[in-house]
């Protein structure tokens, strides 16, 4: 029978050098696991934009190190290890199973794109550590989107790959029920080479240090991070901080209303999200383990960037929302697009707590806009799918303006660059630029947003063009002005969309300019040489610089 070491067994004392040492060999780990999956990919989103996450487990789940990549992929990686530890007997494990999974309500997942690999690590005929990496799979395209049935094929964390053999069966299923089958097969191959790297690494840090050493300094790692994180919350004033906007989606009719409230107490936080919408027949709800992720991202945003991302770190964050809400929808809930309402409670929760810390805050970001083209190759005659979330900018800061043309919080991929996108898929990109006077104004403004506009060549192609903030912009604060919505520009002959999808032919374009940050600070208080650098650079016209800033030109 298999046995695990746990570490709440009796185990060595550790001294701080080796802690040190091996709580940084832990972390490279996963950035290397990173690295190997970028590098072995075949899909440009993986390979190019980078959507993917590695973490390390402990033999109870708890996470010991996660590559600084996506965020919000933290609540898939939970989700799966979760499962596993509590449904899966443990004494049928063996060196090289690979479990497999991305429901959102049955462990594994927080939306279907995401599919996670997760690996026991063994040393010594035990369980010592679980490998585990998820990646973004551009499939599942063309999809209703009432409820999770429609949105793809729904995987409960089970066995692919059994004492390293791969199950046929099970891969064929899977492959069966994809739109890109040669990507994928691909992507999991590469998936597979980051797990087995982890895996190699992890019992490499056994054979030098032994097992019961490495356990130990996971510990010491994870109430190191739990003593660095008490220390940065015990800097906020105490007291109950709150805040609510407006929130527009193209997926809903409606524009909602959002809310948090925010108690610190002493060396711990507390986030309730009661009083927010139900559920929608809609693909915004989030599950319970995405909206940990992004409140852990914002809590370590705020509090003190450097603490490492481990379970340690989550201890003093307590976050409640009612069961079958937006931030808690349980099954059949639709959450393909999930992270919509996930930025704006990044945003909400910085202007919430902008009351206490306002020199650690921005004002609100990008909500972005997720442009996906897909349809039959004319060279290859394969079907294809071109995902892109589209870049926008970071709200204003107490110090300096908000970054220009990025993605924010927690989805933090990268672009497809131009040459790539072009070779691999039949579109061209005709502009790629910053808009001027995109920035919301202020002391120190927004950054400025993207405009992306692609063109479709020799093909028809069906689109999904939207996002979030095309009503409500990204607000300001302390006397910023708002940043700018989301616009899809539809070039000529395209028929308008229909929510969120259409068609466009051959020669037709299809531009996407994503919402930027709103502005800090009373624009007329800012630095008159900052503003003619702007005005000289081109970030703005010679019209804002006059009516907005109050320059005299």
């Amino acid at each position: 029978m298999n046995q695990t070491v746990s570490p709440e067994t009796k185990l060595p004392a550790v001294d701080p050098v080796t802690t040190e040492v091996i709580g940084s060999a832990l972390q490279t780990i996963v950035e290397e696991m990173g690295k190997a999956i970028v590098r072995a990919a075949y899909s440009a989103n993986i390979k190019e934009r980078q959507d993917c996450s590695t973490v390390i487990f402990d033999v109870e789940g708890r996470t010991l190190a996660q590559a600084e990549r996506i965020p919000v992929h933290l609540g898939s990686l939970l989700g799966i290890a979760d499962y596993v530890l509590k449904n899966c007997d443990l004494s049928t494990v063996e060196p090289g199973d690979v479990f497999v999974g991305n429901d959102a309500h049955t462990g594994g997942g927080t939306h279907l794109n995401d599919i996670v690999f997760l690996e026991p690590v063994f040393f010594e005929g035990e369980i010592v550590a679980w490998v585990t990496n998820l990646a973004h799979h551009s499939d599942f395209v063309d999809r209703g989107h009432a409820h999770i049935f429609q949105e793809g094929l729904r995987i409960p964390p089970i066995r692919l790959y059994r004492k390293g053999v791969l199950q046929q069966d099970i891969m064929d299923l899977i492959l069966l029920n994809c739109q890109v089958r040669h990507e994928r097969i691909n992507d999991f191959r590469a998936q597979m080479a980051a797990n087995r790297l982890g895996v190699q690494r992890y019992q490499a840090l056994c054979q030098k240090y032994g097992k019961e050493i490495v356990a130990a300094a996971g510990v010491e790692v994870l109430n190191y991070a739990d003593r660095k994180t008490r220390a940065g919350i015990a800097r906020i004033p105490d007291g109950i901080y709150e805040h609510s906007c407006r929130f527009d989606s193209n997926l809903v009719e409606e524009v909602m209303d959002l809310k948090v409230k925010i108690e610190v107490r002493g060396d711990e936080i507390f986030f309730d999200l009661a009083g927010n919408p139900d559920q929608v027949r809609a693909p915004i709800n989030m599950v319970m383990t995405a909206t940990l992720a992004t409140v852990y991202f914002a809590v370590k945003a705020l509090v003190d960037p450097d603490i490492p991302a481990n379970s340690g770190f989550h201890r003093a964050i307590h976050v409640t929302a009612p069961e079958g809400s937006l931030f808690n929808a349980v099954a059949p809930a639709a959450v393909y697009s999930r992270t919509d309402p996930g930025q704006r409670l990044v945003d909400l929760i910085f202007a919430a707590l902008s009351q206490a810390i306002p020199e650690e805050v921005c004002a609100a970001c990008t909500g972005g806009g997720l442009l996906t083209f897909s349809g039959t190759h004319p060279r290859t005659g394969r079907f294809y799918v071109y995902n892109e979330m589209c870049g926008g900018s970071m709200g204003g800061r107490a110090h300096i303006d908000g970054l220009d043309g990025v993605q924010v919080h927690t989805t933090n991929t990268a672009n497809i660059p131009i040459e790539a996108l072009e070779y691999e898929h039949p579109v061209m990109v005709e502009r790629y630029e910053l808009v001027q006077d995109s920035g919301g104004p202020g002391k120190f403004r927004g950054g400025m947003t993207l405009r992306r506009k692609v063109k479709v060549l020799d093909h028809t192609a069906t689109i999904s063009a939207g996002g979030t903030n095309a009503v409500i912009a990204p607000w300001g604060l302390f006397g910023g002005q708002d940043g700018t919505t989301t616009n899809v520009e539809l070039g000529e002959g395209v028929a308008p969309l229909k929510r969120r999808a259409g068609i466009v032919g051959a020669g037709q374009t299809v531009a996407m300019v994503a919402s930027s940050g709103g502005g800090y600070g009373d624009p007329k208080e800012r630095d008159r040489d900052l503003v003619r650098k702007d005005l000289r650079e081109g970030r703005i016209s010679a019209k804002a610089a006059r009516d907005i800033y109050g320059l005299d030109i």
